[in-house]
């Protein structure tokens, strides 16, 4: 740009320059032309006079005569007129002057000097002093001609300097126009748009000059600022929504941390709040997995979606976690592009559980949502661990209960059917003879046998009363359980137990090892048996017990009527909601059969309450 108008103004200038210089050339050309113009025409008349002298002068007069013929000579010879002459001989004015000079010497003034003085004026004379003006009046139409071409050639000159500038100035406002009025007009308006936060506007200036890369730099720059603008705005939209997000899980949260703790059941608490938490944050499945120090591998709690029914599944009702086949195949897992978070469910010092959840890896996972599902991991840690502590302060309510009934029997019934055993051994010492003598053996034969087998009934429901669930789970407790048992008997129980863990709430677990124990006590006192198995075993949705000897089997082939141990070992099956059976073997022995559907704790406890 700066050369450009460098250039412009240097042809202005030198467009004055050359117009003021040939200007100033013609000028001094045709100086003095005038002044040589009018001493020709006096040249002309300066020859009639001299004319005229020659014709009325007489003798006497030669003298002054031809001084006038001198003054006139000197006259054509003047520096006025003869700087007007070109040097050029070739010249035509030179020529012309020449020829009047020559005229002048050789013919005009030969004439008049040889014209006799008072005789009148010949025609020789009058036609030589014609001729001699003639080539005068040729000598200055000549200088006025060249006069006339000098300034006419003045005027071209002018007239093309004028055209020249006028053309530069034309040029000039164009380019000015175009080059620098046009993309400042575009500048001023991106940046008037730029400050309303328009930049689709774009200059699109070609060029290499200043404004055109100055163009350039603005649609850079407006590009550079709606491409910062379109992502700040994005941002502040992502932010916005995922605030938004975060708000809602945030009260999601809230509401389901009342959930879970008001809810002693992991599973009915807590899938209704991680499905709509998946649905909210776009990821899923979740699955929580509790730890077990007896167990090789995490177990399974909690999933929010599954093909199939989970083995822990308590209410074979409830279809929260159930999706279709081609429902989950869609689902993030490893083999469909997805990612997986894992959280630690954990308190102070001990490790509950992990926290599975998966995510798409197209979408990945944001802070935020990090952030909600390490709050998420912390409410279930302590959700689980107040559930523990509940179970632990249950299973210790209950023991007490049980050692408070089991003291007050041993205070109160045993005491009184020891006193009876005391008061029978007594009469067994008294002589009584005569006709009812078999009549009292017969009486004393029933109240010893009865006492007997009260104080016997007695004792067991001592034991089962002051049975406690103090080991860390239901297989060690049945492990304890047939080693005591195989100790007694003399031979060795198997044991088969396919139960997974925390399948059983304590409650259930407390009832299922009690009929195991009165099954084996059955089996110790009666079977006579070389074979004992204990089976526990899972199979969804439903708990299988069996105590399977090889002994004699029951008399009759049939349940005894009015057993006590199989009456309590009814009462407990039908608190577990389950169903009890005692039945021969095909091949010798008896099967005890135990068939119950795992009920969630609080349902199990409201039972409790009611029976109450």
């Amino acid at each position: 740009m700066v050369n450009r108008i460098a250039i412009v103004v240097g042809a202005i200038v030198l467009t004055a320059v050359v117009s003021m210089a040939t200007t100033l050339a013609v000028s001094r050309s045709i100086e003095g032309n005038a002044t040589a113009i009018n001493q020709a025409g006096a040249l002309r008349m300066g020859a009639f006079q001299l004319l005229a002298l020659s014709a009325d002068r007489n003798g006497s007069q030669a003298a002054p005569f031809r001084a006038e013929l001198d003054r006139y000579g000197v006259k054509l010879s003047q520096t006025s007129l003869v700087r007007t002459i070109p040097e050029n001989a070739d010249h035509p004015l030179n020529e012309q002057y020449q020829q009047v000079m020559a005229n002048w010497r050789n013919i005009l003034r030969p004439a008049l000097e040889r014209h006799a003085p008072g005789t009148p004026v010949s025609t020789d004379l009058l036609n030589a002093t014609e001729n001699y003006v003639g080539d005068v009046d040729t000598l200055v139409s000549m200088l006025e001609k060249r006069t006339e071409a000098r300034i006419d050639l003045l005027h071209v000159i002018q007239i093309l300097s004028l055209a020249f500038s006028v053309l530069i100035a034309v040029v000039l406002f164009l380019d000015l126009k175009n080059r620098v009025l046009r993309p400042l007009r575009k500048l001023v308006g991106i940046a008037s748009a730029v400050g309303n936060k328009d930049f689709s506007l774009k200059a699109n200036l070609e060029g290499a000059d200043e404004l055109s890369r100055l163009g350039g730099a603005f649609d850079q720059m407006t590009s550079e600022l709606a491409l910062s603008y379109h992502e700040l705005e994005s941002e502040a939209r992502a932010k916005t929504h995922e605030l938004e997000k975060s708000h809602q899980a945030l009260e999601l949260l809230h509401s389901a941390s009342r959930t879970l703790f008001a809810n002693h059941d992991l599973c009915t608490g807590a899938i209704p709040m991680l499905q709509e938490l998946e649905t909210l944050l776009g990821i899923g499945p979740i699955r929580l997995y509790l730890h077990d120090r007896n167990a090789s591998e995490p177990v399974e709690a909690i999933t929010t979606a599954t093909p199939d029914r989970p083995f822990y599944c308590r209410d074979h009702h409830c279809n929260a976690c159930l999706v279709t086949p081609e429902v989950y195949d869609e689902l993030p897992v490893e083999d469909n592009d997805g990612r997986r978070l894992m959280l630690p469910i954990r308190t102070p010092g001990l490790l509950l559980g992990t926290l599975e959840v998966w995510y798409p890896a197209d979408k990945g996972l944001s802070e935020t949502a990090r952030r909600l599902l390490e709050t998420l991991s912390d409410q279930l840690a302590t959700a689980i661990f107040l559930e523990k502590q509940i179970t632990e302060e249950q299973q210790l309510t209950l023991a007490e209960e049980r050692a408070v009934i089991a003291r007050e029997l041993h205070d109160s019934l045993a005491q009184s059917l020891s006193y009876l055993k005391m008061q029978v051994a007594r009469l067994r010492r008294l002589n009584i003879t005569g006709e009812h003598e078999q009549t009292h053996d017969a009486i004393l034969e029933e109240l010893s046998t009865g006492l007997n087998s009260a104080y016997r009934q007695l004792r067991e429901l001592l034991t089962t009363f002051r049975l406690k669930l103090d080991t860390p789970d239901l297989l060690t407790a049945l492990r304890q359980t047939v080693d005591e048992f195989s100790v007694r008997m003399g031979q060795n129980i198997h044991l088969e137990y396919d139960l997974p863990p925390g399948t059983l709430s304590p409650n259930e677990e407390i009832h299922t090892l009690q009929i195991v124990r009165e099954g084996l006590a059955n089996a110790a006192k009666h079977a006579e048996a070389s074979e004992v198995r204990v089976e526990v075993l899972f199979e969804s949705p439903r708990v299988q017990v069996r105590i399977l000897d090889n002994g004699k089997g029951l008399p009759g082939g049939d349940q005894p009527q009015q057993h006590y141990g199989l009456i309590i070992i009814q009462d407990r099956a039908r608190t577990l909601g389950g169903k009890v059976t005692m039945n021969n073997r095909d091949g010798g022995g008896v099967e005890v059969t135990l068939n119950f559907v795992p009920k969630s704790r609080h349902m199990i406890l409201a039972q409790q309450a009611s029976t109450v």
